[in-house]
């Protein structure tokens, strides 16, 4: 979001920004049409009563949003991750104005209650075609009737509001995505659009520490245990380094501690020469990713990627030429790729190379930005 936003502004485009208050926004002109944070999980059984309502249909951003409309009268409104704080209600309100309506798919939440497609650690299909009973049926939403009466009641009100099938055009960064929400709305609407690394600005990298590097929070579904249990069973101790913190951090820590650093959150130029140095950047998601930026800036920056062949994730690694796939969860297979990598350094030099090629052809922000500019214009005309 905030490199198409700063796209945008390179072009003279003026952009007007619509979130909720945070502590961590960035400055901008709009913050007073800003939305209050909710905390939809505090309080007692009336406030969270309150939560649930909310989480359905904020009145606060209707009405702010309505008003921000009327003032800057934009040509268009694009939506990312709107869910809770703001609510697909807002996308009537722009509608109703006459301004056409883009949303990125960031994750399935249009066609899956509980936005992750998975059940039991399985794939899951059974609420696509916009069927949500299931979500309670199965307690979708970590075992909870509670959390999951209130996310099928919010996905049922808003089939019924039509809120998303007012939207214009939904981008879909995969084609996981796109063929995910393809039960529910037409071809025609949901269009693909990968997410775009700024090859520019990201040098490639020769260098070779003969370290194992994960960048990621450290919460359910990542596989960062996975990747441990890997590294611990392998004939060969190389370091680990884990970037990133979470939930998980103190149990890992505790757990494993053979050769492996837990480096924290790390931003920036040190997030950037930790990945420069790495032999092989590995994402081990058990859950279905996206199109997620940690493999396509790996590939960036001339790192062979050894990710689980999950979600999008398949879409990105070109098996045996850019990196390796497992299966989500197999500790052996990642293992044994991992000791293949790590003992040929020749093969992953050349992965590496072979990710950087793939990367400024197919997963450029270049090229993310010329085709998003294409959507835009076929809804108005700039």
């Amino acid at each position: 979001m905030f490199q198409e936003r700063a796209f945008l502004t390179s072009t003279g485009t003026e952009v007007i920004d619509f979130a909720m208050q945070h502590d961590r926004n960035i400055q901008s002109p709009y913050t007073s049409h800003f939305v209050s944070r909710q905390d939809y999980r505090s309080g007692g059984s009336l406030a969270k009563i309150g939560s649930a309502l909310r989480l359905i249909h904020s009145r606060e951003a209707v009405s702010k949003l309505a008003s921000l409309i009327e003032e800057t009268r934009p040509d268009l409104m694009h939506c990312h991750n709107i869910y809770h704080q703001m609510t697909p209600s807002i996308v009537g309100v722009a509608k109703s104005r006459g301004v056409p309506v883009v949303l990125t798919l960031h994750d399935s939440k249009p066609v899956c209650p509980v936005h992750t497609r998975m059940r039991g650690g399985k794939l899951c299909s059974l609420c696509l075609a916009g069927d949500f009973h299931h979500v309670l049926t199965y307690r979708c939403a970590e075992g909870s009737i509670a959390q999951s009466a209130a996310l099928y009641m919010e996905a049922v009100i808003q089939r019924w509001l039509g809120s998303y099938e007012k939207v214009d055009r939904f981008l879909a960064p995969s084609r996981f995505m796109r063929a995910s929400v393809l039960r529910r709305f037409s071809a025609d609407r949901v269009l693909l659009l990968y997410n775009g690394v700024d090859v520019a600005n990201i040098s490639t990298s020769a260098r070779d520490k003969g370290y194992v590097l994960y960048c990621g929070r450290l919460s359910p579904g990542k596989g960062v245990e996975t990747l441990l249990r890997a590294h611990d069973a392998a004939e060969c101790s190389w370091p680990v380094i884990i970037a990133g913190t979470g939930p998980l951090l103190d149990a890992l820590k505790s757990q494993f501690t053979r050769n492996v650093r837990f480096a924290g959150q790390l931003s920036g130029e040190t997030l950037s020469t930790t990945i420069a140095a790495a032999s092989v950047v590995v994402v081990p998601s058990e859950w279905c990713e996206n199109c997620p930026m940690s493999v396509l800036e790996a590939m960036a920056y001339s790192k062979a990627v050894v990710a689980a062949r999950i979600g999008g994730i398949p879409e990105l690694v070109n098996e045996g030429v850019t990196g390796l796939l497992f299966e989500p969860g197999n500790v052996q297979e990642l293992r044994m790729h991992l000791e293949c990598l790590m003992g040929d350094a020749a093969r992953r030099a050349r992965m590496g190379a072979a990710g950087r090629i793939r990367v400024e052809r197919d997963f450029s922000l270049e090229k993310h930005n010329a085709e998003l500019m294409d959507v835009y214009r076929s809804l108005v005309s700039i």
